[in-house]
């Protein structure tokens, strides 16, 4: 059984972004990249409306290579458990301005994801709040997904 992964709106950003001046953001589109051809087929994959919102925004052509990347993933459908999740991390962890970010979140969790992928260093995969994330899971009664880089992804072994 493939484990499963909630894909959040930074990852297929990256797979259609230009290539970036900025030496490490190169380089984490590279492994972006990397991570969807060599490894992505180990995962059963989903997104979530949120993810569908977000990518549509900005430049209607690389909208529509983000929404190209996504189609036939399955969605995940919010519920009352995961906007009462939302809310709670938004109380406690997320600034009240990344509403998004503790969705994303809350939907992994509440979906039983294995995994959540993210570039969002800020208010997602940060050392400072991802403990803080996990607490308030739990005490909602869920297991948080292991929060990840596609980087840090490649090297577990599943």
């Amino acid at each position: 059984m493939k484990a499963k992964l909630y894909l959040e709106t930074t990852i297929p950003s990256y797979l259609v972004a230009n290539a970036s001046k900025d030496p490490r953001l190169a380089v984490d589109q590279a492994q972006t990249l990397e991570w969807w051809e060599r490894h992505r087929e180990r995962f059963d994959i989903f997104v979530s409306a949120v993810v569908l919102r977000e990518v549509a925004r900005g430049n209607p052509t690389m909208a529509a290579k983000r929404m190209g990347i996504l189609a036939n993933i399955p969605l995940l459908n919010p519920s009352l458990e995961s906007e009462k999740l939302t809310e709670r991390l938004l109380e406690r962890v997320i600034p009240k301005n990344a509403a998004e970010d503790a969705a994303h979140i809350s939907l992994a969790a509440v979906h039983k994801m294995d995994f959540l992928l993210t570039w969002n260093c800020a208010h997602i995969n940060n050392r400072f709040t991802i403990r803080r994330i996990e607490k308030t899971c739990a005490e909602m009664g869920y297991q948080c997904p292991v929060i990840s880089t596609p980087t840090e992804l490649m090297s577990i072994d599943l």
